[in-house]
């Protein structure tokens, strides 16, 4: 016969949430309440039926798994009334046996009112914004990168070698060398007058490099990307002035992490996107590392090490 394992409990009335992309299981469980198990969509109105429901039952607080994004429209809208811990799978796996979504609410339930759980970092909504504006800007620099790219191919299609000859074939005079070359009818003479600057090679190789077999079809192509970073760098521009709405009240944080060897000011912001700047959510200095995944794990069992898994 298999012994029942009671664990002491320190949280008086408390919910474990199993989410879903479609649907949430909810298991509500303490004292002067019997345990219940109910399923809720993930609609806007049947998320406020779920909090509505929490609230009758007075519920102080929730605990949900950290699946993906889905537990961000949850928290949305059950953040502002109950302390909620949000808590990764991993180290809440449940009990050998089949796997239910109800299994796993009512676990999390138990586990929660025994003080077991401990919950991630979740950083205030405005820091939660900027994170957003900031990994997106980071993305569409990524983007244009990519584009640049995909132009310096075409360029070699055609047989036009300006990465040989140009430090910086998106600079002043690598732009002017391009705009030429795809309004048509260039000349390699006359893009001579275009050099200027940090070259890489005599102006007779330039010549050579720059003489290349264009089509009207590698003439499209260049003209599709470079409007297609024009308009990328100009959502990044429009980033750009929301991050800097964002980061006003940070000025002096920004300039104290700006000061440190190997961070500048885009490097601070972001530093403060992630973590926010109230470090009173992590216990130390260590537990900072943990969380943003700078110090190895420890996974040891009969003296063995296990990997992660």
């Amino acid at each position: 016969m298999k012994e029942t394992v009671e664990f002491d409990q320190v949280i008086e009335r408390g919910c474990g949430l199993d989410v879903h992309k479609e649907s949430v299981t909810a298991t509500i469980l303490g004292q002067g309440i019997r345990q219940q198990t109910r399923e809720f969509k993930t609609y806007t109105r049947s998320l406020t039926s779920l909090r509505d429901w929490l609230l009758k039952h007075g519920i102080t607080h929730v605990a949900m798994e950290s699946t993906g994004v889905y537990w961000k429209p949850v928290y949305n809208v059950l953040g502002e009334h109950f302390n909620i811990l949000l808590v990764n799978a991993r180290h809440v796996k449940n009990v050998p046996g089949k796997k239910t979504d109800q299994k796993d609410s009512q676990w999390l339930a138990k586990l929660l009112l025994a003080g077991l759980l401990q919950g991630s970092f979740i950083p205030g909504g405005k820091i939660r914004e900027l994170r957003d504006l900031v990994r997106y800007k980071g993305k569409l620099i990524k983007q244009v990168s990519s584009e640049k790219n995909r132009l310096i191919k075409i360029l070699e299609d055609a047989n036009i070698k300006l990465s040989s000859v140009l430090s910086d074939i998106f600079g002043s005079t690598g732009r002017k060398i391009i705009d030429d070359i795809v309004k048509g009818d260039y000349q390699p003479e006359r893009l001579l007058y275009r050099i200027h600057g940090s070259v890489k090679k005599s102006r007779e190789e330039i010549k050579e490099a720059i003489t290349g077999y264009v089509t009207s079809h590698h003439r499209f192509m260049m003209r599709t990307i470079l409007g297609n970073i024009e308009r990328i760098e100009q959502t990044i521009s429009e980033l750009e002035v929301q991050i800097a709405e964002h980061t006003q009240e940070y000025s002096q944080e920004i300039e104290l992490l700006d000061s440190i060897p190997g961070v500048d000011k885009d490097g601070a912001i972001s530093i403060i996107s992630e973590i926010g700047t109230d470090m009173s959510a992590f216990k130390d200095e260590k537990k900072l590392a943990k969380w943003a995944g700078m110090c190895p794990g420890n996974n040891e069992t009969g003296g063995k090490k296990k990997a992660d898994g």
